[in-house]
């Protein structure tokens, strides 16, 4: 995957009818869409997992959230139709992901690329645990993220058809790292708006959508 920095999808002709979907080259770069904060009283770029608490802290910190993540929260997103996992999206280009439910943990990177697609897999209080695409997982405020859908392209460069259909024309490119809007999905396709062009695109080919899911 490229460098989840990259922020917009940009749109460049490529025939007479064909679009290619790309991302601008990030600048500065930082790996796989996240920035590291800079702990405190020191310069330069933080290390993941290291901003000035012990090893001995975050074990306490750890054991204390294992023992209250039992919490009615769930229950009551679940009672008003929102299950656990689900998928959201990042509402701000600027999302500290903590390793626990609540400011006093660490933050383990900083989330800079709005609408990006994460499931929520935990809840506590006023706390959604999320997971990217890349498997790693942290704890965001549940201000930070909403019900936008949206998808990641995966893998290598992708073809968007005019209908879900592989016969069909192709009217995008799109390369691995593009989010784009989650329009539908009717059985192995879904259709996507990434901006300049919509189309139908393979569930294999993008993250952000569940293999048996409905949409709308």
């Amino acid at each position: 995957m490229p460098d989840l920095r990259r922020r917009y999808a940009h749109m460049t002709p490529v025939g007479a009818s064909l679009w290619q979907v790309t991302v601008p080259t990030p600048h500065p770069p930082a790996p796989s869409g996240w920035a590291l904060p800079s702990p405190r009283g020191r310069g330069g770029r933080g290390e993941r997992g290291r901003h000035g608490v012990s090893p001995a802290t975050n074990l306490v910190l750890a054991a204390l959230a294992a023992i209250s993540l039992a919490s009615p929260a769930r229950a009551a997103d679940e009672e008003a139709g929102l299950k656990v996992p689900r998928f959201v999206s990042l509402h701000s280009d600027k999302v500290n992901l903590r390793t626990g439910p609540g400011i006093q943990y660490p933050i383990d990177w900083v989330l800079t690329r709005k609408d990006m697609p994460v499931e929520i897999i935990q809840q506590f209080d006023h706390w959604r645990r999320v997971r990217e695409w890349d498997g790693t997982t942290g704890w965001v405020q549940q201000h930070m993220v909403w019900g936008k859908r949206s998808v990641i392209v995966t893998g290598s460069v992708r073809s968007l058809y005019k209908q879900p259909d592989p016969a069909s024309e192709v009217v995008a490119k799109a390369e691995p790292g593009v989010v784009a809007r989650l329009l539908e999905c009717r059985g192995p396709w879904c259709r996507i708006d990434a901006g300049d062009a919509a189309g139908w695109l393979k569930r294999s080919d993008f993250w952000g959508v569940y293999p048996e899911e409905t949409v709308p």
